[in-house]
């Protein structure tokens, strides 16, 4: 399932906006980062902590428990050209989802095609398969790569791999860095990013007020921060419990608030049209739209998408297109930073 990029001018964002380091290397906390809240009654510049003041007992909060992976490579082609390879994900077939990198990292490199030979650190060699997720693509920035030998991606990228950073960031972040504090099961490309501003400190005064919080997977692949392309294909997982925990919630009348757009994706590919969500597993090929709305996530807190991003649809598909564009007119008057390691935005209709 794909859909286009959006058409519609969203604003534009001004220079100097990007958060080019963690909070923590200015002297700050994780969670000392700046908090939007738009509602339909109004526009309010908080900081992240005050997250708490807008959810009440009885509201459920779900994350996204996935371990951000390490997983940029060194890879070497068959010419003996060297460049970065970021590793999406692994198939169940073994096979990997690779997207090659230009050596300055300022793109996509669009040169694999079929049969290229790609070694790696550790005695590792990927043959380049087929555009990924759609065989007939062309040009294509992920395929898939058969493997040998075969290897264990999460241990492998531990040991020969570092963290994905793309040319806003300066300085090279640890691993760490790139982890939220309830992740607890080891596949993404990508942090997870909407949330990183948690504490342990903030998750126990939650708790504390009666909310519930909710862990689900989505192992996020690479992303496309230059060419704004839907998410492809990802693996999920909603368990049992935490589908059930979503809907006593729900019939309590409380709010399914996300923490992520990954969160976001996995719920509504288990959810039914009537918003009840069912325990379930696999991948996710769903793209929300303004089209296809969200069933069952009444809120989202989530990071600051660019203009042109293909997940501005989504906020669209939870909070509706004009309560979007009013958080994103406050956003950039407002001086708010963008990206991982910038500010934040709870978006509740």
């Amino acid at each position: 399932m794909t859909a286009a990029a959006p058409t519609r001018t969203r604003f534009v964002l001004p220079p100097g906006r990007l958060a080019t380091e963690p909070p923590e290397w200015r002297g700050r906390g994780r969670d000392d980062v700046r908090l939007l809240v738009a509602s339909r009654y109004a526009v309010v510049h908080e900081h992240f902590p005050s997250l708490r003041e807008y959810l009440r007992e009885g509201d459920v909060l779900v994350v996204n428990n996935s371990v951000t992976l390490p997983s940029a490579v060194a890879a070497r082609d068959g010419s003996g050209r060297r460049f970065p390879l970021h590793v999406s994900t692994a198939l169940d077939d073994g096979r990997w989802v690779v997207e090659a990198r230009r050596p300055d990292q300022s793109g996509p490199d669009f040169s694999l095609s079929p049969g290229t030979r790609l070694a790696l650190p550790g005695g590792v060699e990927l043959v380049v398969d087929e555009p990924f997720p759609d065989a007939g693509a062309r040009p294509s920035r992920l395929w898939s790569a058969v493997v040998s030998p075969t290897v264990d991606r999460a241990r492998y990228l531990e040991r020969f791999g570092s963290p994905i950073v793309y040319d806003y960031v300066t300085g090279h972040p640890p691993t760490s860095y790139y982890q939220n504090v309830w992740a607890s099961e080891p596949g993404s490309a990508e942090m997870p990013s909407a949330g990183r501003p948690f504490t342990a400190e903030l998750l126990v005064r939650l708790v504390s007020r009666g909310i519930t919080v909710v862990p689900i997977t989505l192992h996020c692949g690479v992303s496309s921060p230059e060419l704004h392309e839907p998410p492809a294909p990802e693996p999920f997982r909603v368990s049992e419990s935490a589908a059930a925990a979503v809907n006593s919630a729900r019939a309590r009348g409380g709010r399914v608030v996300a923490v992520g757009t990954t969160v976001v994706r996995a719920l509504e590919s288990v959810a039914s049209p009537d918003g009840t969500v069912h325990e379930g597993a696999g991948w996710t090929d769903l793209v929300l739209s303004a089209e296809r709305p969200a069933r069952v996530v009444d809120g989202l807190v989530t990071g600051l998408h660019e203009p042109e991003a293909s997940h501005l649809d989504l906020l669209d598909a939870v909070a509706g297109p004009e309560l979007v564009d009013k958080a994103y007119e406050a956003l950039v008057q407002g001086d708010y930073l963008w990206h991982e390691f910038g500010d934040s935005t709870l978006l509740l209709p």
